[in-house]
């Protein structure tokens, strides 16, 4: 059984990461792992058809794939292939997938970025301009035409070479026009331009989301049937809608300001890419009603254990928020069995849409945590 703890344990790079062994491409069955992915996605067919339910995912993250083996493909498909491939033995009912991820500064490489190498780590940006009218003034080039946008399609074409196209894929990390549009210039300057000059942010914000919603359909094209949804860190499945959008900076903001500026910026990206689907990090439960308001709303995702983020959020709100909705609730929560099924009872409403991610260490403590869940909501 896993060792139990009740806080998040800062010493660990990566508190939802999973230690796995490279698996050379001609190495790894793409054939029976695609038969697998195959068998569960009934499983994600009847529930995103459903207005409530409850299903379990054991993400499977490597996490080197999300630091320094992102500059190198060969490394990066080899990691995932064996996470993919240790994944089978544990109990879920999403399938895992393979992600093309490469830093999530390929927004600001249309503006000019240039991205940042730090030794073992994953690549960094900094601010390219001075100031909003300097950004403004700003003529951006299509993401697929920098190199970090051109290097993203190539990681499709190789994995997709490797694995004959028949690997489940995700396109690659997308952020939020806000966390998007703050990596341009000097976050605090960009915050108080918010306040004195909404209308010039909201032109910036149109012209992110543009780039954004050119470079997604591009990497669509590109992986075609073997796409799935929501991407990065949701579940996701062939039959799930919307794209992934990390909005981690709406924490900074006022209910009243992300409603009126931000907001209308994250809908219109929902609506061109199948549905608003909304992730921040940390405690965001007093934002809930905002976010129950966007417009086209799929899914949302939080942090629900303490030891999946240092400040977690607390299950009743969300349980409370989101049954009847039927939107999906996609709970992280790293912990053993006990833990998890802890925070599902306290997270579980009749009407709730939700999948359970989950990151038992072993397939035993992975099976004890699906059969609780499940136990528990059926109770």
């Amino acid at each position: 059984m896993e060792k139990q703890t009740s806080t998040f344990d800062s010493s660990v790079a990566d508190a939802q990461g999973t230690s796995v062994k490279p698996l050379p491409a001609d190495r790894f069955d793409s054939a029976a792992y695609a038969d697998y992915a195959l068998s569960l996605e009934e499983r994600c067919a009847a529930f995103a058809a459903a207005s409530s339910g409850v299903l379990v995912h054991r993400r499977f993250r490597a996490p080197e794939v999300f630091s320094w083996a992102s500059a190198d493909m060969k490394a990066s498909l080899e990691l995932q292939l064996g996470a993919l491939d240790a994944s089978r033995a544990y109990a879920m009912d999403v399938p895992n997938f393979l992600e093309p991820w490469y830093g999530i500064g390929y927004v600001a490489s249309a503006f000019g970025a240039e991205y940042l190498w730090p030794a073992g780590q994953a690549p960094a940006t900094e601010p390219v301009f001075e100031d909003l009218d300097a950004a403004l003034a700003c003529d951006p080039v299509p993401i697929e035409n920098t190199p970090a946008g051109k290097r993203i399609l190539e990681m499709i074409e190789y994995f997709l070479d490797a694995t004959g196209g028949k690997v489940p894929m995700s396109c690659s990390d997308v952020q939020s026009p806000l966390n998007a549009t703050t990596a341009l210039f000097p976050t605090s300057t960009f915050f108080m331009d918010a306040l004195d000059r909404p209308e010039d942010v909201a032109v910036l914000l149109g012209r992110v989301v543009d780039l954004s919603v050119a470079f997604f359909k591009k990497q669509a094209a590109l992986i075609g049937g073997a796409l799935v949804r929501p991407g990065h860190g949701f579940a996701s499945s062939r039959h799930f809608a919307g794209l992934g959008a990390s909005d981690d900076n709406s924490v900074m903001v006022s209910p009243d300001t992300y409603r009126e500026l931000f907001a209308p910026a994250l809908e219109r990206f929902g609506a061109e890419t199948g549905g608003t689907v909304f992730h921040s990090c940390g405690n965001w439960s007093s934002k809930i009603p905002t976010v129950n308001s966007l417009a086209g709303l799929r899914t949302v995702d939080a942090a629900l254990t303490a030891r999946t983020d240092p400040d977690p959020n607390p299950p009743e709100a969300f349980g409370d928020a989101f049954a009847g909705t039927g939107v999906t609730l996609n709970a992280r929560m790293v912990g053993s069995a006990d833990e998890v099924a802890a925070s599902f009872a306290r997270l579980y409403r009749p009407g709730l849409k939700s999948i359970v991610v989950t990151y038992c260490d072993t397939a035993k403590e992975q099976q004890r945590a699906y059969d609780r869940i499940k136990e528990i909501a059926s109770s």
